[in-house]
C-alpha cells in the first residue's frame, strides 16, 4: 500500500542552507565528473521527503558513487522521473517524490527545482528554491556553488520549473496482516 506524505519544504531548504558551499560527506562530489547540481539537488528533495525509490534503471535512490539511479545525478532524469515521464511512468507511480512542471507563477513555491536550458534546448543544470524576494528567485546550487543567489544572475535561454507535489511511501500492509493473522508479528 502507498501513503502520500507531504514534502516538507522547510527541511529541503534548511538542507540546501547547509550544504550548498560544501559537501555532505555521506554523498561523493560529482563537481569533477560532469558536475554536482543535480546530486546535491536529489540530497535537498531528499530531506524534504524522506524516502526513495529502489527501481532499478528508473528509481531515484543513492547508496553509492557506484550504485545509484540515473534520475538521482542527472538533469533530465530526474525530470523524468519527478513528472512521470513515459520511460519512469511505473517508478514514479511508486514510491519517492514526484511533482510536475509549473506553468503559472502561483505554482512556484520554497524547494521546487528549477532546471535551465541552453539556447539548443538541452538542460544542463539544476537548482533549487531556497527564497523569494520582491522582484527574484533566489537559489541554492553546487558545481557553481551557490547560497540564496538571485536567478536573475545566471544566464540561460530558458528553465522549467518542477513544482514537486509530495512523496508516496510504501507500507506493507498486506504482508502486516498476514503475519498478524498467522500469529507471527505484531505489525510495529
Amino acid at each position: 500500500m502507498l501513503l502520500e506524505v507531504p514534502y516538507n519544504r522547510e527541511n529541503a531548504v534548511v538542507y540546501a542552507k547547509r550544504w550548498a558551499l560544501s559537501r555532505n560527506p555521506l554523498f561523493l562530489d560529482f563537481t569533477g565528473q560532469g558536475g554536482n547540481c543535480t546530486n546535491f539537488v536529489s540530497q535537498c528533495i531528499l530531506a524534504g521527503c524522506g524516502v526513495t525509490n529502489d527501481t532499478p534503471t528508473f528509481g531515484w535512490y543513492y547508496r553509492t558513487a557506484e550504485d545509484r539511479a540515473p534520475a538521482w545525478t542527472g538533469v533530465d532524469e530526474l525530470y523524468s522521473f519527478l513528472t512521470g515521464a513515459p520511460e519512469f511512468v511505473s517508478a514514479n507511480g511508486g514510491a519517492g517524490p514526484y511533482g510536475e512542471v509549473a506553468t503559472t507563477p502561483a505554482q512556484i513555491a520554497l524547494a521546487d527545482v528549477i532546471q535551465l536550458a541552453n539556447d539548443q534546448g538541452e538542460f544542463y543544470h539544476s537548482l533549487i528554491i531556497s527564497g523569494f524576494t520582491d522582484s527574484d528567485i533566489l537559489v541554492c546550487a553546487q558545481s557553481d556553488d551557490a547560497l540564496d543567489r538571485p536567478l536573475s544572475t545566471y544566464q540561460y535561454a530558458s528553465l522549467r520549473i518542477l513544482h514537486l507535489l509530495g512523496a508516496r511511501l510504501f507500507f506493507p500492509y498486506e504482508e502486516h496482516f498476514e503475519q498478524l493473522l498467522r500469529g507471527t508479528m505484531i505489525p510495529s
